[in-house]
This record gives C-alpha cells, sequence and structure tokens, in this order.
C-alpha cells in the first residue's frame, strides 16, 4: 500500500509497453527494408514430351550446343561466343520466325547455356528452346 496525498491505495503492477512498441516498430521497419523485391525471369513453357517423330529438329532449325570445354557449336561449326551474335543475326535475318534450340553437356554448368540463351536474346530472337540429351 502507497500512501499519495494522504490517500492510502494499493499497489498496482502496470507494465510499461511503450518501449517494447517502439522496438516492436523499429524491428518491422528494419524488416521491410531488408526484405528483397520480387525477382523477374523469363517466361518459359513446359515443355511436352517428345515423340518418335519429333526426337530431333527439324532441318531448317538452328541448333546450339555447349560443350564441356565450353565450346560453342553452331550447327556442328565451331563459334565463338563473341562471334555468336552476328552469325544469329545473319542466319534469322531471312527467318525471324524460326526456333532457336540450345544444347548443353550434361557436366556443364547452366551458367554457360544461360550465357548463349542470353547472346540470342540480344540477337533477337525470341522462340529459344532448351534440347536435353
Amino acid at each position: 500500500m502507497t500512501t499519495l496525498n494522504g490517500k492510502t491505495r494499493p499497489l498496482s503492477a502496470d507494465p510499461n509497453v511503450t518501449p517494447l512498441i517502439d522496438v516492436l516498430l523499429v524491428l518491422l521497419v528494419i524488416f521491410m527494408i531488408v526484405t528483397p523485391t520480387r525477382s523477374r525471369g523469363l517466361h518459359a513453357s513446359v515443355p511436352q514430351p517428345a515423340t518418335q517423330a519429333a526426337a530431333s529438329p527439324p532441318d531448317n532449325d538452328v541448333v546450339i550446343t555447349v560443350l564441356r570445354d565450353k565450346t560453342v557449336l553452331l550447327n556442328h561449326e565451331v563459334v565463338t561466343l563473341q562471334d555468336l551474335d552476328t552469325r544469329l543475326k545473319q542466319i534469322f535475318a531471312a527467318a525471324p520466325n524460326h526456333v532457336l534450340f540450345v544444347r548443353g553437356d550434361r557436366d556443364l554448368d547452366f551458367q554457360q547455356v544461360a550465357e548463349v540463351i542470353d547472346v540470342a536474346k540480344g540477337a533477337g530472337l525470341n522462340r529459344i528452346g532448351l534440347m536435353t540429351k
């Protein structure tokens, strides 16, 4: 019991929540700032199972193969990554609607395949397919 101005009243244990709310608001602001922005990717279609007739690409489509030693083949012709942009622009100037197929070696990191896809996108190609096996 405490006395205040001559009056006696019981002790009360009211917690002061103001500092707790301040800390929670600061944490909320920190988490809002630190939260990463939503990443954007490339539009991709789900691959369909291959039939016997569609096991290999048609003769008029272009296939880029990235080998284990990072060699880039454009329809069985060795091409450097720097020259790939101009070669693709030459090939697809007459037929822009054709599909470009990209095939990577099994033991290859996807980064090398992604670089080839990036070069193809830079050359203005929109229809790029990934090949397996």
